[in-house]
């Protein structure tokens, strides 16, 4: 999972070429032709994340970083405008592998900054802030500087609630910026079908107190109220008992979490530690042997990818909800 960890320049030379290609860092190529007149709809200008960039046409050279980016690309039915992609959590949703399959794969991880370069993009829109890692040389100022504009999801940002709107506004930019809104347009309204099917089958249905453990041994990283699992919770008939911590994840004590007392544990299912393992490290914990859920050996599974800003987020909340409440939701 490449919230916080995941370079090399090329020769000034080679710089100088592929930045001349690319054009300014507001300015994206326009492919085969830079004359091809005014597009319509066009120029778009999108503030993002702290950075103002101005499309004068869409993207046709862009890389994707990061599962819920590229599934978001996908679904947008761009993979045509796509010249790279790499880094995913899971296996690209049935639905897109086809798609998928036509995108060249950059790296298993995150493309170095001389990598990405030799693909030529135009646009390179990454799914965690790590995408964009300064430390690696792949700071979002370098690809501006190397004509190169950059897109970061939303939720890595937020300027007010990580919601179902904030899904809605991240999925409406992209296609701004690709050119293509009325294909966001006929993905926002599928994946709100999914939404209000789940919300009128837990009317009335009481909340279950939840507390999400993503990993940690010392302490227990958790969702916090500032992403979009947290709403996701709400959603699917729970209450997330850590939501008053101001950021998307964080470490909370064990201590903390028995206090709380949360009545079913949400498992985020990735990496090299399995699902099993992980909960025979809480049903073992000394400080949680009185909780609830672990009393009652309550737990239910979410696969990372389906826990962060994008596609995959109501199908995510309609699997929570049959996991919570499964007399409910069938």
């Amino acid at each position: 999972m490449p919230r916080n960890h995941p370079k090399i320049l090329l020769s000034t030379l080679v710089v100088a070429l592929l930045a001349s290609g690319c054009g300014g860092g507001a300015k994206p190529s326009a492919g085969p032709s830079s004359s091809a007149g005014t597009v319509a709809g066009f120029p778009v200008t999108v503030d993002n994340c702290g950075v103002r960039t101005t499309y004068q046409r869409p993207p046709q050279r862009a890389v994707s970083l990061n599962q819920h980016a590229t599934e978001v690309m996908l679904a947008l039915g761009l993979e045509k405008s796509m010249v790279g992609t790499g880094y995913l959590d899971d296996r690209i949703l049935p639905e897109y592998q086809g798609a998928y399959d036509s995108v060249k794969v950059l790296s298993k991880e995150y493309p170095s900054f001389e990598v990405l370069l030799q693909a030529e993009p135009d646009l390179v829109y990454g799914g965690w802030s790590s995408t964009f890692d300064e430390k690696e040389g792949r700071g979002r100022a370098a690809f501006t500087k190397a004509g190169i504009n950059t897109h970061l999801n939303s939720e890595e940002c937020p300027t007010g609630p990580v919601d179902a709107a904030a899904m809605d506004a991240e999925i409406r930019t992209v296609a701004k910026i690709f050119g293509v809104p009325e294909r966001a347009e006929q993905q926002v309204t599928k994946l709100h079908g999914v939404l209000d099917r789940v919300e009128s089958q837990l009317a009335g249905v009481p909340a279950v107190k939840l507390f999400v453990y993503d990993s940690g041994d010392k302490t227990a990283f958790t969702a916090g109220g500032k992403g979009i699992g947290n709403e996701m919770m709400r959603r699917a008939g729970g209450v997330n008992l850590f939501a008053d911590l101001d950021k998307a994840f964080g470490d909370v004590s064990f201590e903390q979490v028995a206090q709380r007392a949360p009545e079913a544990i949400v498992i985020y299912d990735y990496g090299d530690q399995s699902v099993e393992d992980k909960k025979k490290f809480l049903l073992a914990h000394p400080a949680l042997k009185d909780v609830p859920a672990i009393r009652n050996q309550r737990f239910a599974v979410l696969p990372l990818s389906s826990t962060v800003l994008g596609v995959r987020m109501p199908a995510a909340v309609e699997s929570l909800a049959r996991q919570l409440h499964p007399s409910q939701v069938k």
